[in-house]
Order: C-alpha cells, then structure tokens, then sequence
C-alpha cells in the first residue's frame, strides 16, 4: 500500500466510512446467503472475516472483500451435491489453501492484463445493475434477494420484467414512501452536505436508514396499513441470549477430505475467486482518489488466509466485491480501516443489537445501494469512453450489455474476449516502415515483433531490391520472438547471394545476435 499517511490519522475519514459500508454489506451478505442455499449467517460470517480478516492482510487501501453475488450458483450447485453444508465449508477452507499457492507462485500478475476499458465497463455495468435490482426493494417488491446481479432470476423474471412488475402491480406503499424519502434525502445531502463543523462527519446513508427505521415507526402509529412487515425488513438470525451466539459457528466436516467433490468443489472457489478478486482490486485502484497501486499477489494472500478462516468456522467464501468497495470509496475512506471496522461493526451488531438492525427496512437499504449505483454510471464516463474512440468504447459498452444481460463472471468474459480483440486488432496496424532512396533502403521496426506481424515483416522485406545497403533498423524495440529473427535470418542468408548489404541496428539487434546467423558475409551491426 502506497500511502504517506499513518494508519491511525485517517481515523476521522475511516469511521464514518466504515459504518456506511457495514450498512451495505448486511444486507448483501444476508441475500448472498439466502442465494446460495447456506445458513443467512454464513454470509454474515464472511462478511465479518472479509474485513477484519481480509482487511488486515490486504496490501490494498480501499477494497472491501465478503461473500459475492458472483459466486451463488457454484455456491448453491455444492452446496446441493454434499452431504452437510460442513463438507462444503472444508471446501471453501480448501479454496484458501490454494489461494495462497496462487500468491506464492506470482500468479496475481494475471490482474494486470485486464484493459482498462473492460474494468470501467464492469463498474458502469454494476452501477445499471445496482439501480435496476435495487429499485423493486424500494418499492417492496422483494421477489429476488439482495445482491443479485443475474439477469435471469430464479423465480423464472429476470432484471427487467421484475421491474417492471414492481412499478406496475406489486407497490407496497409504506416501501415506496420510505425509499423515495430516503433517496432524496441521499442526493440532498450528497450536494448540501457542511464542509465544517462535527455534520462534515456524519454519514449521510445512516442517516437514511434512521429515516427509515423511524419512519416505519411512524406509520406504524398513524397508518398501520402501510407499516412494512417482516418481509421487508432486515431478518438477521437471533438467538435467545449472547450465550448462544457461538453456536451459529461450526467446524468442517474433516472426515471428507478425502471427496473427490471436496476438491473439485475448492479447486472451482479458488480459481474463480481469486479472478474476481484481481479484477475488483484492479477496479478499486482505478477509483481511488489517491490512485494507490494494489500488490496483486498479497491480495491473493489476503483472499487465501480470508477464506481459509471463513470455511474454518463455517462462512462462505469471501472474494475483494466491487459494491461494498465502491461505497466505500465514495464515503471518503482513506486506509484499510475502515474496511477492517466495517467487520468489526457487523461482527458486534449481529452478536449485540440484532433486534435492531431486524428493524431497518430494505428499501432504506435499496435507496443507498441505488445512489451507490448512480456514481458507478455517470453519464460523464460515457461521454469520456466515447472521446477515447471506438477501440475504447466498444469493449466498454459490450461489457456492460454482457453482464446486465447475463450474470457478471459470464459478462466479465464476453467483455475480456472482446477487449482482446481489439487489442490483438491494434496490434495488427503497421508495425513496420519501408522507405528507399538510390541503393540506400530502410526497414524499421515501430515497436516491437511479435509472431502477429511475421507476414508484415516478410512482406516488407519481399520488397527490397537487389544490389542495395540496406538498414534493419530494430532500434525502436524491446524484443522480437523467435519467429520474427528466423525471418530476419533467412533474409540475411539471401542477402548475400542478391547483392543486398545489410546492417542491423539497435540494442536487440546485438542481443540477438547469437541468434541471427552472424557474422555473415555483407552483414555488420550498427
């Protein structure tokens, strides 16, 4: 972590912060549980390791890890296959284990071939996604659960009909009345809100979940009809006194290890976990003030010893998650603090004041994920995508169609393959000049040669003419494969029999000159 501040003065900016994003994540950690067919407070669990745990670990400033939406479907396909949902904890402590393979063998390097295009894409697309799915909860149409982001649901809707259905027949009065309330109230203070004086440190979304909570009081006392039931609250598990609060934590099955679907199950939550952590790592760096770099490989560690941690004592798995990360960057947290106080505060909540947080309701929750949503998907980033050109824009705005019209690992995927292209396509444009004056010739490199361009070079240089001094300038390079330098090879060879004189020059010229058939009759380096 890059960061010329110590770790306790940026107390004053992590605080706040950190109760914002553990405002955020209880909900996304209950539904992520309640998606992936585990015990709700597993996902409270991996949310509570993720940052105490993760947070500590972690190189990165900004980054909040916990259970992900990306990860359900495996979680549920496993968890359905075994036995006891303890097997699959060993599991997600498998996982861990490899992890930290991953971060011993430099793998997190992988993080760093994302193009830009396709990470800015992933955080319009999460932003359309969080409005989208945010908006039925706000109106009390909590037909899905929290943190979805696939587009086909499993109540047989998917993203749009659900929202459709939620502003035409299925408006619970008491929800749409508390989060219009509370998303006004987000967007005044987001503008309004006192540069000085104690309010500069007041969260602006724990003020709307207060609005929400005691405005459901409210209409409790003066229009019972509206007053939101069970269903449209936070449902945190409860237990009858602090004493048996450990009883919702459980030890892997061990007897299992030895399950082929054990591993293949950890093998899965490894791999797929630790590229979406890269991923949202890389993303969080992109919208850190401060533009800090993570060390991709520590995060690997960080990940390996969270979920080692998570499946020890009966969460699920835990991965860097881009909504929690976003909000957090967006209330103005400046070290790993305040990820690391974000468990602390869900850890004592849960085990202290359930009964409370049992009171918030989820469309207070949803006005805060949707204004969290907005930021991610300003129109200012399209016009910007849209400035850069269509090598830019295209893989921007494929990404974001792919993962709102599919789930985010498959959207991340169709934006990956097509950013690749463009890539690949950039690099197909001329890499090579050819110019001749008299018996004076030249073919120089732009950049450097990879197996891409050997028809470019051998086209080009099919091109000189016989009985001239011709330069192979290689100058402008860093390196060149080995298909490219037996081309080069195989040219000078002839050279001498057409009565060309070549010289080669630039550094890997000499570098490569053991390669290049050298010294050859007619053939020096400059």
């Amino acid at each position: 972590m890059q960061t010329s501040k110590s770790f306790f003065s940026t107390i004053r900016a992590d605080l706040p912060s950190s109760i914002v994003v553990a405002l955020v994540a209880l909900p996304l950690c209950l539904g992520v549980a309640l998606a992936s067919g585990a015990p709700l407070f597993a996902g409270l669990i991996a949310g509570i390791v993720g940052g105490i745990v993760v947070g500590a670990l972690s190189g990165s400033p900004l980054s909040v890890s916990g259970p992900a939406a990306g990860l359900t479907v495996i979680v549920l396909t496993a968890i359905e296959s075994m036995p006891s949902f303890q097997v699959f904890t060993l599991s997600v402590m498998l996982a861990g284990v490899l992890q930290l393979g991953f971060s011993l063998s430099r793998a997190g390097v992988l993080g760093e071939f994302v193009p830009s295009s396709v990470i800015t894409g992933m955080l319009a697309a999460i932003g359309l996604i969080l409005i989208l799915k945010q908006i039925p909860h706000a109106v009390g149409y909590d037909a899905d659960y929290e943190g979805s982001f696939e587009f086909s649901e499993r109540n047989g809707e998917n993203t749009f009909s659900a929202l459709w259905n939620s502003l035409t027949g299925a408006l619970t009065p008491g929800a749409l009345l508390i989060g219009v309330a509370c998303l006004l109230f987000l967007f005044w203070w987001d503008a309004n809100k006192p540069k000085e004086g104690p309010l500069r440190f007041v969260p602006g979304p724990l003020v709307a979940v207060a609005i929400g909570v005691l405005g459901n009081l409210l209409l409790g006392a003066v229009m019972p009809a509206w007053q939101l039931g069970r269903e449209h609250l936070v449902q945190v598990p409860l237990v009858d006194s602090l004493a048996q609060f450990p009883s919702l934590f459980s030890l892997p099955d061990f007897s299992a290890i030895g399950t082929g679907v054990v591993w293949t199950t950890a093998v899965t939550l490894a791999i797929v976990a630790s590229l979406e952590s890269l991923l949202s790592v890389k993303a969080i760096d992109e919208l850190d003030p401060m533009r800090r770099t993570t060390d991709k490989n520590r995060e690997l560690l960080a990940q390996g010893g969270g979920n080692f941690l998570s499946g020890l004592i009966g969460g699920l798995p835990v991965t860097s998650v881009i909504v929690r990360s976003s909000a957090n960057v967006d209330s103005g947290a400046q070290s790993k603090l305040s990820t690391m106080l974000h468990g602390f505060w869900l850890l004592v909540s849960v085990s202290l004041i359930p009964t409370v947080l049992n009171l918030i309701p989820l469309a207070a929750l949803a006005a805060v994920l949707i204004q969290t949503g907005y930021k991610l998907c300003k129109p200012k980033l399209f016009i910007d995508r849209w400035r850069q050109g269509w090598t830019q824009f295209v893989p921007f705005v494929v990404t974001i169609v792919a993962i709102v019209g599919t789930d985010l690992l498959k959207g991340i995927g169709i934006g990956l393959a097509v950013g690749f292209v463009f890539v690949v396509a950039r690099n197909f444009r001329t890499a090579i000049t050819f110019a001749c004056e008299g018996d004076d010739c030249l073919v120089r490199a732009r950049r450097n040669l990879y197996f891409i361009h050997k028809y470019e070079l051998q086209k080009t240089l099919g091109r000189v003419p016989d009985d001239c001094d011709l330069l192979i300038d290689l100058s402008s390079t860093s390196y060149v494969d080995l298909d490219n330098i037996d081309i080069i090879n195989a040219f000078i060879k002839n050279a001498s029999f057409r009565g060309i004189r070549v010289t080669l020059r630039g550094d890997i010229a000499e570098r490569t000159a053991a390669l290049i058939d050298a010294p050859i009759s007619g053939v020096r380096f400059a």
